[in-house]
């Protein structure tokens, strides 16, 4: 007993260090926005002018600097989990990454992780369609590091040229072993810009499908992205579709904070159309850089 509390005191205090480690620099010398606007019908909507809309940080209006609303390349990565938990979905969840290849446009890329004890790059980032025979033999075991999953394709998203980003994370929701926290993964998303899509992967009638949902529904919503509780089979592969859909006709908003205090606290962000009943959703803020003074 007293062998185990001494390796999870190191583990602890391992865990922390990295996070400490890890802490990211946010430049908040611009905030890019990517937003999705539907009618009540679920509809996408175009055809929305830069004029028409507005960008409130903390209530105080926001000049915005940069517009597109062109179906402009996007970047994505999948992350799928391959855990002891997703024994009998990896393949479903595989399945599904191969439809969401399969949309793909002339100047879209994206990369493919694993996670499970360990996260793994199983493609990098292209435009091909070709699905590299690495991926066909994952499987479930280990526990889970879906924190840090998020956090490294953040990492290797905010190096990527295209203001368009996203992770789609089909997982059971259940983090089980990584080194940061879910805080942590959240904020390097926002940091680089990205909108988190999460699908739900655990078995319905499970008693803790609820509490596990809850993380990836957080994840989701705090980025702009959404969240997908589906059964599989022609369900996931009609949710898939619509993502693809949904990142190629986003509006790209940007602007300079008239804030610029360096105190490391939260903005939320609010989007406004000068048009009724639209649906509109974009990531809810950010956490200011903090300064070392």
């Amino acid at each position: 007993m007293a062998f185990a509390a001494v390796v999870l005191c190191l583990l602890w205090h391992q865990s922390a260090a990295q996070e400490d480690k890890d802490e990211l620099k946010i430049d908040s010398s611009i905030v890019v926005l990517n937003a999705t606007i539907k009618d009540s019908a679920g509809r996408a909507v175009s055809g929305i002018r830069r004029e028409q809309f507005k960008v409130f940080e903390d209530g105080v209006e926001q000049k915005i600097e940069l517009f597109s609303a062109e179906e402009t390349p996007f970047a994505a990565a999948i992350l799928l989990d391959t855990s002891g938990s997703m024994e009998e979905r990896v393949s479903m969840a595989r399945a599904a990454a191969i439809r969401f290849l399969d949309g793909l446009r002339e100047l879209d890329n994206v990369a493919i992780y694993s996670f499970d004890s360990k996260v793994t790059l199983v493609q990098e980032f292209s435009n091909s369609r070709d699905i590299e025979q690495k991926i066909f033999d994952l499987k479930a075991n280990g526990m889970t590091k879906l924190n840090d999953a998020i956090y490294e394709a953040s990492t290797a998203l905010s190096k990527r040229p295209e203001k368009r980003r996203a992770l789609i994370v089909l997982s059971d929701g259940q983090d089980t072993l990584s080194g940061r926290s879910s805080e942590k993964a959240l904020k390097a998303a926002l940091s680089a810009d990205v909108v988190i899509y999460t699908v739900d992967m655990s078995p319905i009638g499970d008693s803790k499908r609820s509490q596990n949902q809850a993380p990836l529904k957080n994840l989701a919503e705090k980025s702009g992205g959404t969240f997908v509780a589906t059964p599989g089979g022609a369900a996931l592969r009609a949710a898939f579709e619509s993502i693809v859909d949904e990142l190629g006709s986003q509006y790209t908003l940007g602007y300079s904070p008239t804030n610029s205090q360096k105190d490391g606290k939260w903005r939320a962000i609010e989007l406004r159309v000068s048009r009724p009943n639209l649906q509109i959703r974009t990531r809810k803020g950010y956490t200011a850089e903090k300064s070392k003074n």
